[in-house]
């Protein structure tokens, strides 16, 4: 799977998330760029990843995310296992 299909299903899960099909993903999009990005969005980002590509994030991996660039980096590493 690529980048761009990964960043392609993340902005439909970030619309359905945060209800703004406005949302633009950018590789260093953190949540201090979504003004609705809150820990329980954080959670139900996460929750919806997981179930869309199929595999399971430890809270070390998602805790150390910095931003979406590094969100897909592991998704890909995910998707490749």
């Amino acid at each position: 799977m690529t980048d761009s299909e990964i960043f392609s299903r993340l902005t439909d899960i970030f619309h359905d998330v945060f209800d703004n099909d406005d949302i633009e993903l950018t590789p260093d999009m953190t949540a201090e760029d979504v003004e609705e990005w809150d820990s329980l969005s954080h959670i139900r980002l996460i929750v919806a990843a997981e179930r869309e590509f199929g595999v399971s994030f430890s809270s070390s991996e998602v805790a150390n995310l910095e931003n979406v660039g590094q969100f897909v980096d592991l998704i890909v590493a995910r998707t490749a296992d």
